[in-house]
């Protein structure tokens, strides 16, 4: 087409104030508290607050934070765990324009004390139960950098003091509830910053935007077809990946947030039973809670709870064991980088008359992408080339689309390698089918290759999951001077139960070729990260440790 060629639809049709605003999480909110103003939003022990006060004390947060020159380009922390507070300040704080930094609640001072100062926050609010790790790190930090500490003084904390300048509660009274807050000028502009976890050196901040957290917020409503008015139980920590954006989806769907301080089996059953919860998400730890839960700690509960499920990629017999039990398992894909989960195991109506256990190792991939992510594939690490979709030849898993996030916070290098070749680089390793659903076979520094051979070690552990005294296990690279690198497996077995090393490689011996079976069995309990991810790296060195390397 010629440069002089007339487009009459780019003619006199521009942008303004009238057809184009910013997309923001935060109208999700203000919607839901004019039309459902006094349904309940929040319940948490004795507290239960409807949209409209939830609104009103969003509000007073991003009013008082604006009193105290808090805005665009300045980042708000907040040390909790699933209060009240905690989701409050999913909309207070950007309201008023800044950028909210969830932390890991457990983390240690140093790497507290990091994070704060790269984040450069200028307000903590912090739960007094994590006082004297806050403390810690504050300390370690330059005076001139040090936040302003605000206590969120909850009464179902456990133990710990006072530290801040005032009370969450006081702080709130210093905010107005009528003020007129800002939308966002732009919506690239950043909402929230999440750390990776760090495990090889100082963990990268990703930054995410108001565009990218409606998105996503939207895309759960979209894959798990989510009604109005869901109740949701919050067993995924809201510090990870901002709750895999559902503080806002249930701002969006005018739902209830049950509040769950302490994760156990028993406060899951009781909050489940006692408030008629219909949704959670959380890792496969959280399944084996419910799965494994003794007697005394269950409730009767109905069938057709629904969660959804990412992390580590479950196990098929995990998923089969929760659903025999009832619930309605979703399985999800997604990272840091991505705001959480952004591919689903996207159901066909085929499949239900397949047997339990076919339909959950179907259900054990991670699917295809959300409607809200524009594309996934798998593809050869270096060309980009994209696999064979045969189920077998293994790729790297890359992704593209308005959920990716904007970079790492201060680290251009590390953003442009992200992004190199216009596709984010996730660093796992999976597998296409034919019906183009992928497989995730491993991160890349977890495979294994022994004697020239690529060993996955998610399908070994896929076996042992399978073995009747296994409850969980996890399966690493210990290294061998013959073949490089061998399975080593970490088990912990059910209470009660019994088996040996030669048991359970005989048992993996049966049910995979011989050279993947593992030749170490440690029994043990795993080391977890606070978002029930298996610590890999702890498990690598103790393997190495075992060949005196």
């Amino acid at each position: 087409m010629s440069e002089s060629r007339r487009n009459p639809y780019e003619t006199d049709l521009d942008r303004n104030a009238a057809n184009n605003v910013p997309l923001t999480p935060l109208s999700f909110l203000r919607r839901t508290a004019s039309v459902y103003p006094e349904r309940v939003a929040v319940i948490h022990g004795s507290i239960h607050r409807s949209w409209k006060e939830t609104y009103q004390r969003c509000v007073r947060l991003a009013s008082a934070l604006h009193r105290r020159d808090i805005g665009i380009g300045d980042t708000v922390a907040v040390m909790a765990p699933n209060t009240p507070e905690a989701f409050e300040a999913h909309f207070g704080v950007p309201m008023c324009g800044a950028v909210l930094n969830a932390l890991n609640i457990r983390l240690d001072a140093e790497a507290l004390a990091f994070i704060l100062e790269h984040g450069e926050a200028k307000v903590l609010l912090t739960d007094r139960e994590f006082s004297g790790v806050i403390d810690r790190a504050v300390r370690m930090m330059p005076p001139e950098r040090r936040p302003l500490v605000i206590d969120i003084d909850d009464p179902l904390a456990k133990g710990g003091t006072l530290i801040g300048a005032m009370t969450y509660e006081a702080f709130l009274e210093t905010g107005d509830p009528g003020w007129d807050w800002p939308m966002p000028a732009d919506e690239w502009q950043a909402i929230a910053l999440n750390y990776t976890s760090g495990t090889t050196g100082n963990p990268k901040g990703v930054v995410y935007h108001h565009r990218g957290a409606t998105l996503n917020a939207m895309g759960n409503v979209m894959t798990w077809a989510m009604p109005h008015h869901p109740v949701y139980l919050w067993t995924l920590p809201m510090f990870h990946c901002n709750g895999w954006c559902f503080p806002w989806t249930i701002a969006a769907m005018a739902g209830t947030n049950v509040c769950l301080r302490t994760i156990t089996a028993k406060a899951i059953y009781d909050s489940m039973a006692d408030h008629g919860v219909t949704h959670f998400c959380g890792a496969p730890i959280i399944m084996g809670l419910i799965c494994n839960a003794p007697a005394d700690q269950r409730r009767e509960l109905p069938r057709g709870i629904r969660m959804m499920t990412a992390g580590a990629a479950p196990p098929a017999a995990v998923i089969e064991a929760m659903e025999r039990q009832g619930f309605e398992i979703a399985h999800v894909y997604g990272l840091t980088e991505v705001y959480g989960p952004v591919t689903i195991c996207a159901w066909h109506e085929q499949w239900d008359v397949l047997s339990l256990e076919e339909r959950a190792r179907l259900k054990a991939r991670q699917g295809v992408n959300y409607v809200t992510l524009e594309g996934v594939m798998v593809a050869d690490p270096v060309t980009l080339a994209p696999v064979p979709w045969d189920g077998q030849t293994m790729g790297e898993i890359f992704m593209r689309g308005n959920t990716v996030m904007k970079g790492y916070l201060k680290n251009p290098r590390a953003t442009e390698e992200a992004f190199q070749g216009g596709w984010f680089h996730t660093g796992d390793l999976g597998v296409q089918h034919p019906d183009g659903y992928i497989e995730l076979k491993d991160r890349s520094k977890d495979i294994i290759i022994s004697g020239g051979e690529n060993i996955s070690t998610i399908e070994v552990e896929s076996v042992l999951y399978r073995h009747p005294a296994v409850l969980e296990a996890a399966v690493v690279a210990r290294p061998d001077e013959k073949w490089g690198e061998t399975p080593c497996a970490f088990v912990t077995l059910r209470d009660g139960a019994d088996a040996t090393e030669a048991d359970i490689i005989a048992w993996c011996r049966t049910h995979l070729a011989h050279f993947k079976a593992p030749r170490t069995v440690v029994f043990t309990t795993l080391p977890k990260t606070s978002t029930g991810k298996i610590q890999k790296f702890v498990l690598r060195e103790q393997a190495r440790a075992l060949t005196g390397g």
